[in-house]
């Protein structure tokens, strides 16, 4: 299901991505130009794995999945995309996994042939796609680093704070609430065992371990609250991802 297609409606959104912010103005004509808004409702197929795509994504709302079956059939999600990141390989290459929505997604879709010739003409393209690459390698090393941890807690730990500290601009994800931080879990409980390397009820476990030990307070399953910063830091055993002054912005009260 496409959303209007209108000039003004592609320059608002243009304008709330916030990798385009700092670029000059005849630049963001261009792109407004070659840009088609596309939305996606839940676990729709965007791209699948071994695709070359005849367009380059950037998502202006909603989170997707990058995810690639196992042998034994099962589903493996490899990563999370939020706001503002970019898919889709630019002059070659397709591919090596499946993009799907976690939920109502919505992208500014752009030529892949107009936007190569844009970034050719245009270092600060050229440089935006870059950043984007750059920012897709060190959120892969994060998640490795994560999935390193032999207990679910600590993965689930260092989730909880890979959200903290990567996604804090995403709308609605992490806020200050009465001084207390709240985190909204972007995907479902099934889809973050699949990514977090294990079962929905050990998951389950999880949570209810970190609460029962006064780390966190579950509201929903998708709403949470942080009661203790620093014991989920010393849980996550994350410490070349994060150390508390990672957090001294979002939380200045706990730095």
């Amino acid at each position: 299901m496409n959303r209007s297609n209108t000039d003004s409606t592609k320059r608002d959104v243009l304008r709330r991505l916030p990798s385009f912010g700092g670029l000059p103005p005849d630049l963001l004509a261009e792109l407004g130009a070659i840009c088609r808004l596309r939305s996606y409702r839940h676990d729709q197929l965007i791209a699948e794995e071994g695709e070359r795509l005849s367009f380059v994504g950037f998502i202006s709302g909603g989170i997707l999945r990058l995810q690639k079956p196992q042998a034994d059939g099962r589903l493996s999600i490899v990563g999370l995309m939020v706001e503002g990141d970019m898919f889709g390989r630019i002059f070659n290459g397709a591919l090596h996994f499946t993009l799907a929505a976690t939920g109502d997604v919505e992208i500014c879709a752009f030529s892949r042939e107009l936007f190569e010739e844009l970034a050719t003409r245009w270092p600060e393209l050229e440089r935006l796609v870059m950043l984007n690459i750059l920012n897709e390698l060190d959120s892969a090393r994060e998640w490795m680093l994560i999935l390193t941890s032999y207990r679910v807690t600590e993965r689930l730990a260092g989730f909880l704070l890979l959200i903290c500290r990567r996604w804090t601009s995403v709308a609605k994800l992490v806020r200050v609430d009465k001084g207390r931080l709240r985190l909204t879990i972007p995907v479902n409980r099934t889809d973050l065992a699949h990514f977090l390397a294990t079962r929905p009820e050990s998951l389950s476990r999880a949570f209810h371990a970190l609460a029962d030990d006064g780390l966190i307070r579950l509201h929903t399953p998708y709403e949470i609250e942080i009661l203790d910063l620093p014991a989920l830091l010393d849980l996550s055993g994350s410490e070349d991802l994060f150390t508390p002054g990672s957090f001294e912005d979002l939380f200045p009260r706990q730095a």
